[in-house]
Formats: C-alpha cells, structure tokens, sequence
C-alpha cells in the first residue's frame, strides 16, 4: 500500500494507524527529497565553480591578448610573450578527426551486431570486454601506443612514428565503449513493430536494418557519434605519449602534433604570470567545446526515436 493510501485510509477513519508511524514516514520521505535535491544542488555547483574559476583566471588575459589573436595565432613562445593556439587547435582537430574515421564505423558497426544480429551468448562475452575497454586508465593505452602503434607505423610508414596517426589510432579504441554503448542502446530502442513492419512487407533482415533501424535510431547514433568526439577532444595521458607533442601544424598524418590539452599538461608545471593564464585560456576553450559537445548531445538525445 502506498503512503498516500495510508494518509487517505487514516483521514476518513477507515483505517488506523499509529501517528508515530505516520510522522516517520513523512519526515523519511522529506529527508530523502532534501537528499536528492543537495546531491543534485552539488553537481551543478561543482560544474559552475569550475566554470567560474577558469573563467576568472582566463578572461583577463583573453582582454588583454584579444581572443582572435590567442585562436589565430601561430607562435606558441610564451616566455617571449607570443600566445598563438592555433597548432594545437589543428592538431586537436586532426587527431580528434582521425579518432573518429577510425574508431565511429567501427563502433557503429559493433553496436548494430549487438543490438540485431549476435546471439545471446556471444553478448555475454563481448558487453564486459566493451565495459573493460572503457574501465582501462587512458595511461595503459599510451604504454600500449608507445610499444605497438608507434613502432609499427615507423616501421611499415616511416618517419618518427610519433605521430598524428599513431594518436588517431589509439583514441579510435579509447572512444569504442562510448560509441558502442550509446549507439547500442540508441539502436535497442527503436520499437519492434518498425521490424516487424518492414520484415511483414518483405524486406530482407540487412534492408531492415540499414533502411529501417538505423534511420529510426539516428538521433541517438548522432548523440553517440558526438559523445565520442568530446571523449576525444578532452583526452590527454595516451595523447602526450604517442603524438610527438611539436608545436607546429602537421604537414600529414606522418608528423608529430601538439593538442591543446597536451599543451596545458606539459607546461603548467612551471609556467607563472601571463604564461600560466594562457594555458588557463586554454583549458577555458575547451571546456566551451566540450560544453557545446555535451549539450547537443543531450539535445539529440531528447529527440529520441524520429
């Protein structure tokens, strides 16, 4: 019986029910609501504080450098008083892209055969290894970049091996769980009768699946292709040890890149004065990007099934 029964039973008289019990169970429910209210009151405390604090240590110096010219501009010299971030917007792009042509069809590709096609039993063993990919401290993929991928692309391409590929590559993996997760689940929630329609109207299983499904479930396959992107975007450890980490536009996917994030963690260490608030500049930007990320795809997300 519900708590409002029991109020409704104990006002008409119908049923009697001891007023301690009663004031328990209205204080336990107000205890609870206030619990969850401060729970949820924190993390949007948290996500402002953050804002606000980058925001105080970056504004100032993007008013006296001016924005264009920190975004634009193509010396990173901090001692000599040159802040220009565009290399290492180039090279977050070119990384993050090549993260996503590798690892989005990929993830795709698993999420449609765990959604449609594999049998129970395969999903029992493939859904925790998923999990595990995710679980993997971003560290351990770098020493695993630095002992395979680095070497092989030295070996089969040339070059250094340090290198844009070798940072596409291993953010491809790294960003497999989330791709495969969201997608997954976007793919899952497509009702059945879409299939059964299709399948009743003599579609095939794959023409089911790739003219049905998948168009049905685009919105939440966009919110997973997204998520990925951020996931890219913000990735630093595996980054720093196997992109070769040179201040310059990359002239191929062969060549060492510097990404923003790895530009805030190696340097923050020792910067002071102006040197250190460009890198709280720096760490503003992305996290504008990395907002804008999440809310479209919190966005998409809501559309649900179209």
């Amino acid at each position: 019986m519900k708590s409002a029964d029991f109020d409704q039973l104990n006002h008409r008289g119908e049923g009697r029910f001891p007023p301690l019990l009663l004031n328990f169970r209205t204080i336990s429910r107000k205890i609870a609501s206030a619990t969850f209210f401060f729970c949820a009151l924190f993390v949007v405390a948290t996500v402002l504080s953050i804002v606000v604090m980058l925001g105080v240590k970056a504004v100032p110096f993007l008013n006296r450098v001016g924005v264009w010219t920190f975004l634009t501009g193509t010396e990173w010299k901090p001692l000599r008083g040159h802040f220009g971030i565009a290399p290492m917007i180039a090279g977050t792009a070119y990384v993050t892209l090549g993260a996503l042509i590798l690892g989005g069809p990929l993830g795709l590709g698993v999420a449609v055969f765990l959604a449609e096609l594999a049998p129970s039993r395969i999903k029992e063993i493939l859904n925790p290894l998923i999990d595990l990919l995710a679980g993997i401290p971003s560290v351990v993929y770098g020493f695993y970049g630095i002992t395979v991928i680095v070497p092989w692309i030295r070996r089969i391409f040339g070059g250094p091996g340090f290198s844009v590929l070798a940072a596409s590559v291993v953010l491809g993996v790294m960003i497999l769980p989330t791709i495969v997760n969201v997608a997954r689940e976007a793919i899952a929630a497509v009702p059945d009768d879409y299939r059964e329609g299709s399948l009743a109207l003599g579609a095939s299983r794959w023409q089911t699946i790739f003219g049905v499904v998948l168009p049905a479930a685009r919105s939440g396959i966009i919110a997973a292709i997204i998520l990925g992107l951020g996931r890219a975007f913000g990735e630093t450890m595996a980054v720093v040890m196997v992109a070769g980490n040179m201040v310059a536009f990359p002239k191929s996917i062969l060549e060492p890149t510097r990404t923003l994030t790895s530009n805030v963690v190696l340097e923050m260490g020792y910067a002071t004065g102006d040197h250190q608030a460009a890198l709280f500049a720096t760490g503003f930007v992305l996290l504008l990007f990395i907002l804008t990320l999440n809310l479209a795809s919190h966005w998409l997300t809501k559309k649900g099934v179209s």
